[in-house]
C-alpha cells in the first residue's frame, strides 16, 4: 500500500475541520503547517459563545455573512492566541481564500496557500498573492473520500427510498437498488 502524500494528508485534515463548521452557506476548513507539522487549524463559524448560523440562520449584509469568522482567520488567531509563529508556514484550505483572508495570510508570513476548490477567486486577491511572492497550489483531495455533503445526501436517499416504496414491491430491479441504498446509509 502506498502512503498518502503530505499534500493529500494536510488537505484531508482541512476537510475534516470543515465538518465542524457552523455555516450553512459553505463549510470551510484550514490547516496551518510548518516543517510538515500541523501548528493550527480552523473552520468557519461564529465568535466563541455566539449565536451560530446553523441555529438562527446567517446574518447577511451585502451578500456576506458577518456573523462568521473565516477558517483561515480562526487558524491564524489560534496561532496568535498561543504564541505560535506563522512566518514561513503553509496553509491548506478547502476553498480559495477570500480577499480579506488573503491579506491576513500575506501579513502573517504564510509562504504557500494550498487549496482544494476555487471559490469566487477575487482578482485582487490573486494579484496580491503574486505580488507578495506567496505561492498558490491547487490540491484536489483524491486520496480519501471526505464528504461534506453527507447529511444532504442521506436525506435525499431517504426521500428516494420512500418514493421507491410507493412505486412497487414486485419490481426486482427496484428492490435490488433499495437494498444497495440502505447498505450505503
Amino acid at each position: 500500500m502506498e502512503r498518502i502524500s503530505w499534500d493529500q494528508y494536510f488537505m484531508a485534515q482541512s476537510h475534516l475541520l470543515a465538518l465542524r463548521s457552523t455555516c450553512t452557506r459553505l463549510m470551510v476548513g484550514a490547516t496551518i503547517v510548518r516543517d510538515k507539522r500541523i501548528i493550527a487549524g480552523g473552520y468557519n463559524g461564529s465568535v466563541s459563545g455566539g449565536v451560530h448560523c446553523m441555529d438562527e440562520g446567517c446574518y447577511v449584509i451585502d451578500g456576506h455573512c458577518v456573523r462568521t469568522v473565516h477558517a483561515e482567520a480562526n487558524a491564524l488567531l489560534q496561532c496568535a492566541k498561543f504564541g505560535v509563529p506563522t512566518d514561513n508556514a503553509d496553509i491548506y484550505v478547502t476553498h480559495f481564500p477570500c480577499l480579506q483572508c488573503t491579506k491576513q495570510l500575506i501579513q502573517s508570513g504564510i509562504r504557500t496557500v494550498f487549496y482544494a476548490e476555487d471559490y469566487h477567486n477575487h482578482e485582487y486577491a490573486v494579484q496580491l498573492l503574486k505580488e507578495a511572492g506567496v505561492k498558490t497550489v491547487k490540491v484536489k483531495l483524491d486520496y480519501l473520500a471526505v464528504d461534506t455533503n453527507y447529511q444532504q445526501k442521506t436525506s435525499l436517499i431517504n426521500n428516494l427510498l420512500g418514493k421507491l416504496e410507493s412505486i412497487t414491491e414486485d419490481d426486482e430491479e427496484v428492490h435490488a437498488m433499495k437494498k444497495i441504498a440502505e447498505r450505503l446509509l
